[in-house]
């Protein structure tokens, strides 16, 4: 039993229900956590109108906790060690003072406000008797769930290691046990929004595990017991979030402040917030959210502490560590690690336990499965290390379950485009500091629409893996494929429910027609096709995409003037829109975040084609190896399925255009052309351009090193991005967003896996005069497809 009741000023009102915790006939111990005088006697009281009329007086013991709310904690009381070694074993019942702040519009949250007096939750020896006395109702007392004394002696002895005779040290136990059943009590009290851990440090390393792990580590090491523990008591200070319900109030409306400044809706599903919160009554979720903005941490905290569910452990990287915002956002529950620590095995050890403990817990966690924000508007590939530490703790049997859960953040307009355009031109990235953060809240005084947050489909490790016992070995040189398959089955998921917005439409639109300027009506008439196909395939959309009307288009595009993507002149008899000068990147950025739902048609086209150009009779044979080729030229680069799933998706495809293309399209090139003229839109030069020339960017510069080495990977990428400068203005290359640190980056990977980096010399020079006509090649078929979306555009039949 676990309640609370109101004290009152008088303490006349009867309690609502008996708060005594055990048969009158039964001896009790009340372990009462009161941090003043007052609260103490505010306890007393409670104890004394509790009482019934049967109890002996000598059968009732009060013995004080150290106070949970002072910084200094205290000493125990010398009486509770001979208590807990009685052989009568009385009932323990945690009692505790709890606080409220005001309540406002049905909430009781602290709020900026009341900073000039501090945390309501604990209003300090002077502030309480004004508020019990002005306002009676902020003021409860908790009673935990009680215990007797042979329960806690058979939890400690399980802690220790099973020696239920040990008592050394069972009194901090005792304190640290009730503490937390009245955290739970007044949990309830507040609600799960304040879900929080306490004794962390206290908790991991007092288990035997981490004890004996650590003598391991020293040996293995061959460093003393005594220096490893330092070092990892020092990592683990360093790493663990240090939760406030203050702070988590005070950041949650910090975080609401912050992105309502410069947006409007917050759009999700509450059917699926409620079966989140139906599961993470018995599994930790670890949130995976995409990673756009530097707001998508203030959003979804924003969101979850709205719904009234407990805050995320979020991993963050050191950089955002930095003053006074890294003290303040690890008090309401980020953790920071560091970007690198391979090769420091204490580091590593003391993480793994802390994930343990998180999970055992149940606490929820949340990390960004990209590792860092996307520059180019895609999603990126997943990181494994995180995940790798959750799977490993579910192996271990810390949880008989844990339920990943895809979260796709999705903004109508980002204020970090603009940064994300200099970078990929080789542009430093602004380092994370007090002037950089408010530099960035100032940029949000414009409006950049609404934002979208879509669930996607839940994984079960349980399901996907086998249950706990299913130990399999994470090796050293990485992760296991049953944890690669969970990272991009989580990226799969996302990509399905990340929507199409008005913006990305449109820079769709206006990228697809070539570098020049088009009026309202043209942009009407492209938005049309991929409006009708958006519709056709049942995609995600943030909103109905009826975009015909010219004051519906200059409400998409308008804004986007305003903020430098997009160029308007309208002192012509027509009003026309082109990409700004420098901004293609910025306006690819936005087309990027839906690529993923048209690269597949595209690939097929670009197929089709290639079938078309063969002789050999085998036309069928010849488009699926083209597929498959196109699949691997750009596997660094999009998400694909399994090669058999991957084919299937193909051909539901082209069964939109052509129920039975497979058996009645590809005999001829008749045929072949007769099936291209049914799929509208065409797509290959919308989405794939960019990437392959790109790809010919940097497989020139490779065949310009002749036989020799790659030795120094930056100045490669730099001289890429003035290769690809020089070739933009000779018009050699068509779309300006080619030239991107981010994709010359990608390209360089997928030469790497042909192994074009370094070799044999005669190897080299060979493989890359082939990975250079590969790319021309598929290129030109690009040109093709773009001349013949160009000719059905000007009504001309090719």
């Amino acid at each position: 039993m676990s309640h609370s009741n109101t004290p009152g000023a008088s303490s006349t009102r009867e309690p609502q229900e008996s708060g005594w915790p055990c048969a009158p006939e039964s001896r009790v111990t009340f372990l009462v956590d009161a941090s003043s005088r007052l609260e103490a006697r505010l306890l007393r009281s409670w104890i004394e109108r509790q009482c019934p009329e049967s109890v002996d007086p000598t059968q009732v013991e009060v013995i004080r906790l150290p106070a949970s709310r002072r910084r200094r904690r205290g000493r125990l009381d010398p009486r509770l060690e001979p208590a807990l070694a009685t052989d009568d074993d009385p009932v323990l019942a945690p009692l505790r003072v709890a606080w409220l702040p005001r309540e406002k519009d049905g909430r009781r949250a602290a709020r900026f406000s009341d900073l000039h007096l501090g945390d309501p939750r604990d209003p300090g020896r002077l502030r309480e008797r004004w508020v019990l006395r002005r306002e009676p109702d902020r003021c409860r007392i908790v009673v935990a769930e009680p215990a007797p004394v042979s329960e806690l002696r058979s939890r400690w002895g399980a802690a220790a290691g099973g020696d239920v005779a040990q008592t050394v040290g069972i009194a901090e136990f005792t304190a640290r046990q009730a503490a937390l059943a009245l955290d739970r009590a007044e949990r309830r009290l507040r609600g799960a929004r304040y879900k929080v851990p306490r004794f962390v440090a206290e908790d991991i390393v007092s288990r035997p595990a981490f004890r004996g792990g650590l003598a391991k580590l020293a040996r293995e090491l061959g460093r003393s017991e005594g220096r490893v523990e330092r070092d990892a008591s020092r990592y683990l200070k360093e790493i663990a979030a240090t939760h406030s319900p203050f702070m988590i109030d005070l950041f949650t409306e910090m975080c609401h402040n912050s992105f309502s400044r410069g947006y409007g809706e917050l759009r999700y599903d509450q059917n699926r917030i409620e079966e989140l919160r139906a599961l993470a009554q018995n599994h930790p979720l670890v949130f995976l959210p995409t990673h756009k903005s530097n707001l998508d941490h203030a959003v979804l905290r924003y969101l979850l502490h709205d719904q009234g569910l407990p805050p995320n452990h979020t991993a963050g990287g050191k950089n955002m560590d930095f003053f006074p915002i890294g003290s303040m956002v690890r008090r309401s529950g980020i953790f920071f690690i560091r970007r690198t620590f391979k090769d420091n095995e204490t580091y590593k050890f003391v993480l793994h336990q802390y994930i343990d403990f998180l999970i055992e817990k149940r606490f929820p966690l949340e990390w960004y499965i990209e590792g860092g924000r996307s520059r180019s508007g895609k999603l990126l590939p997943p990181k494994f290390g995180l995940l790798n530490y959750v799977v490993d703790a579910y192996r271990r049997e810390k949880s008989e379950d844990v339920i990943l859960v895809p979260v796709s953040i999705a903004y109508d307009r980002i204020s970090d485009v603009s940064d994300y355009a200099s970078e990929q031109l080789g542009g430093p990235k602004e380092r994370e500091s007090l002037g950089w953060f408010i530099r960035f809240l100032r940029r949000l005084g414009s409006h950049y629409g609404n934002i979208d947050v879509r669930f996607g489909e839940l994984l079960s490790l349980r399901k996907e893996i086998g249950p706990p016992e299913n130990r399999e070995h994470v090796g050293p040189d990485g992760p296991d494929l049953a944890i690669q398959k969970l990272a991009f089955g989580v990226c799969d998921r996302i990509n399905r429910v990340t929507p199409a917005t008005p913006t990305s439409l449109a820079m769709l639109a206006l990228l697809g027609r070539g570098d020049r300027a088009l009026s309202l009506a043209e942009i009407g008439e492209a938005l049309a096709e991929l409006v009708e196909y958006v519709e056709l395939r049942g995609l995600p959309t943030t909103e109905p995409v009826a975009l015909s009307g010219e004051g519906e288009l200059r409400e998409i595009l308008d804004p986007l003037v305003t903020g430098g993507v997009l160029t308007r002149f309208d002192e012509g008899p027509e009003t026309v829109y082109a990409i700004g000068p420098n901004q293609h990147l910025a306006a690819a950025y936005y087309r990027n975040t839906v690529i993923h739902f048209f690269v597949d048609t595209a690939i097929a086209e670009l197929a089709l084609l290639r079938a078309r150009e063969v002789e050999s009779a085998d036309r069928r044979g010849e488009f699926w190896q083209e597929v498959m080729r196109l699949r691997d030229l750009l596997k660094f680069e999009f998400f694909f399925a399994e090669k058999p799933v991957f084919q299937g998706e193909i051909r539901r495809e082209l069964a939109i255009h052509a129920p039975r293309w497979e058996e009645e399209h590809l005999g001829d090139s008749d045929s072949l052309r007769e099936l291209m003229a049914r799929i509208r839109p065409l797509h290959a030069h919308r989405f794939l351009r960019s990437f392959l020339e790109s790809y010919a960017v940097v497989a020139d510069q490779l065949v310009g090193l002749g036989s020799g080495a790659l030795e120094d990977e930056g100045r490669f990428l730099r001289e890429c991005l003035a290769l690809g400068r020089q070739y933009e203005l000779q018009r050699r290359i068509r779309s300006p967003e080619s030239v991107s640190k981010v994709l010359f980056a990608n390209a360089l990977r997928l030469a790497g896996n042909r192994k074009l980096l370094q070799g044999e010399p005669e190897q080299l020079d060979q493989g890359r005069r082939a990975f250079a006509q590969e790319i021309r090649r598929v290129v030109r078929r690009v040109d093709a497809i773009e001349a013949l979306a160009a000719a059905r555009t000007a009504g001309v039949s090719l």
